[in-house]
């Protein structure tokens, strides 16, 4: 690093445990009832139980396109999605199905800038200042998936 650098912003690490476990649980209740603008509870399918599973995420629309993203890194939904290729969203009592696409880092930059504009309270994961270029973002693509969701109504789960 040399003068005209800017020091590295510090980055937190997701770390499970009763807290997030117990934050998840009041973030869900006040998704299902649509409190939380933006928010969803997304559900997949255990990849080695079958089992449903339910998060709490942030869903940003961007370029005509709605978009998944994993704040913490490739974590067990990220994985699920993955291996399933679909989802659902729940809102309002209102339950969507999608498919799921992972886009590349090119493609994944400005959604991540969009989304930390949006989901404000994540953006100690990421090193790109909010506001910043995507480029800033398209650089911290790997450590954040993305998803495009398309809408699969005729699915029912």
């Amino acid at each position: 690093m040399n003068a005209d650098t800017p020091p590295e912003r510090p980055v937190r690490r997701y770390r499970r445990g009763r807290a997030h476990r117990l934050e998840n649980a009041v973030m869900s209740a006040l998704v299902r009832l649509g409190v939380v603008s933006h928010s969803y509870l997304l559900t997949t399918r255990g990849r080695r139980t079958g089992r449903s599973r339910s998060n709490p995420v942030t869903v940003v629309e961007h370029d005509g396109h709605r978009w998944l993203v994993a704040p913490y890194g490739p974590v067990s939904w990220v994985r699920n999605a993955r291996a399933a290729g679909d989802v659902s969203l729940t809102r309002r009592f209102t339950t969507r199905h999608y498919t799921v696409e992972e886009v590349s880092a090119r493609d994944a930059g400005p959604v991540l800038a969009r989304y930390v504009a949006v989901a404000s309270a994540t953006r100690s994961y990421f090193r790109a200042d909010p506001g910043g270029p995507a480029a800033e973002f398209e650089e911290e693509a790997g450590l954040h998936p993305v998803f495009r969701l398309t809408e699969d109504p005729g699915r029912a789960r």
